[in-house]
């Protein structure tokens, strides 16, 4: 039959401590996703503020062709933010049942700590070293603001993801 610690070890063996390790990857992926979507739809296609070559000059999204060619290139921006979010979700889905104990506030954390990452990428890479686009053209402070808010969004996401994963461990 066992020792008693054999037998609680066996009961409890199934539930392992929280860790972010098991969510980095899907938190990160749909934080990618969403910080997409947000910049895609809203800065894009609601507020018109830019679009993917806007400021490449060849591509002005004051003619109809440049406006064709920036509607296919924000298109497939669409296509790729789509696929981080459902690599992210299916990812997720393949962890929800393996044992692994974790937290809602763990998972917003690494989510927002995504989405902060991809305004620091996106923001570095495409508006200052690439300089295909800027948040707003007659606004350059805007492009630090979205640096800025970046940064917020992966100091804070990181810290409620730990918060989060202490509190799983406590519990």
């Amino acid at each position: 039959m066992g020792s008693p610690l054999q037998a609680a070890t066996a009961t409890t063996a199934h539930v392992r401590p929280a860790s972010a390790s098991g969510l980095i990857l899907p938190g990160l992926l749909l934080g990618v996703g969403l910080g997409g979507f947000v910049d895609g739809i809203l800065l894009h296609q609601v507020l018109q503020w830019h679009h993917m070559l806007t400021s490449e000059g060849s591509y002005p999204a004051t003619t109809v062709a440049g406006l064709e060619v920036n509607t296919l290139w924000d298109g497939l921006f669409h296509a790729a933010t789509f696929i981080a979010t459902a690599s992210g979700l299916l990812i997720l889905a393949s962890r929800v049942g393996s044992g692994l104990a974790w937290s809602t506030r763990m998972l917003v954390g690494l989510l927002l700590a995504g989405w902060g990452s991809f305004n620091l990428v996106e923001g570095v890479v495409d508006h200052h070293i690439l300089g295909i686009h800027h948040v707003k053209a007659d606004t350059p402070v805007l492009d630090l603001a979205f640096l800025g808010f970046g940064a917020i969004l992966l100091l804070g996401g990181l810290a409620l993801a730990r918060r989060g994963e202490r509190e799983a461990n406590a519990s």
